[in-house]
This record gives structure tokens, C-alpha cells and sequence, in this order.
């Protein structure tokens, strides 16, 4: 299935989301992002949505175009953010801060050695840590990723990826 098999199942409702998916996909060279960095981004999208459909249309899109090592930091981007977005967002809202206090005790290793690029990892994370409202954790990952001079352009098509992948799997579920 690729996404132009995936639009076909949005609705009449889905009219807007059809032709942002169009634009995305159609405009990967225009992103400002690398192949590694726009197919990593939309899978670990992708997997944190947990659209199985949506899965194999990013994943069609995505073939041939990058490697094996960008699919599993992808999972990883999208497996470590589930746990992490909770418990940071909960640090952020919770008006206790005795709690940031204490320590997380989570394991993260796979966050020092992702497979990929330190601030491709950091993308994928970003654009999940959006999808998942988890202000802190988007807070770091900006604050990485400028470190490491990504654009504004691209940190901005990485969070509208975010809402397009979203805005297509809700459209699909109330098809």
C-alpha cells in the first residue's frame, strides 16, 4: 500500500488531509530534510500512531530509499518516546514538583547509540514527543536540534508531518 492507496480509504471528510499528504509526500526534496531524516521521521510517526495501514503506506513510500538502520531507530524514536512522554509530561503538568526531584529511574540506553545520526534521532523523537504533547521532552529535542544547526524549516515540516500522519489515521478510523 503506498500513501496514495491510504488516501483513498479518508472520506469525503479527509479532502484537506488527502492534499496535505499529497504535499508532504510529494515535496520530500523541498523539506529541507534528508531522505534518512524524512522517511525516519514519518515511520517513527508512523509507529507511534499505530495505524498498521498507515505503517505499510509510510514504509512503501520509504522503500529503497533509505537503510535498515533507519527503520529500527525509528521503532526505537517511537518505543522510547511512549514511555518517555508520559512520564515528562506528567513531570511538566503535575503541580507537585517534588516529583522532578526524584529521579526517573528509566532505562534509555538506546538513546546513546540510535543507529543513526544523533540529531536524526532527535527528530523522530521530536515529531513524536508533538504527537504525544509532551512539552519538556519537545523543549529538549528543539534544544538539541538547533545545537546541532537543523533549521527551523525542518523542525517545522517534522511537527506538520506529525499532524498530517495524525490528522490521516483519524480520518481513516471515522471513515
Amino acid at each position: 500500500m503506498s500513501i496514495a492507496d491510504y488516501k483513498q480509504g479518508l472520506g469525503d471528510h479527509g479532502k484537506d488531509t488527502k492534499l496535505n499528504l499529497s504535499s508532504i509526500f510529494g515535496n520530500v526534496d523541498t523539506s529541507g530534510m534528508t531522505p534518512t531524516q524524512f522517511y525516519g521521521t514519518a515511520l517513527s510517526l508512523a509507529y507511534a500512531i499505530g495505524d498498521d495501514a498507515l505503517t505499510a503506506a509510510v514504509s512503501a513510500e520509504a522503500e529503497g530509499k533509505i537503510e535498515e538502520n533507519v527503520v529500527g531507530a525509528a521503532k526505537l524514536a517511537a518505543t522510547l518516546m511512549a514511555m518517555n512522554n508520559v512520564y515528562y509530561r506528567f513531570l511538566h503538568l503535575s503541580s507537585d514538583k517534588q516529583f522532578s526531584k526524584m529521579p526517573a529511574g528509566l532505562r534509555m540506553n538506546g538513546m546513546a547509540n540510535p543507529g543513526v545520526d544523533k540529531a536524526d534521532f532527535e527528530l523522530y523523537s521530536l515529531a513524536v514527543s508533538a504527537l504525544n504533547g509532551c512539552g519538556m521532552c519537545i523543549d529538549s529535542h528543539v534544544g538539541v536540534l538547533l545545537k546541532h544547526d537543523i533549521s527551523a524549516q525542518v523542525i517545522q515540516n517534522s511537527i506538520k508531518m506529525a499532524a498530517v500522519l495524525n490528522a490521516a489515521a483519524t480520518a481513516r478510523r471515522i471513515a
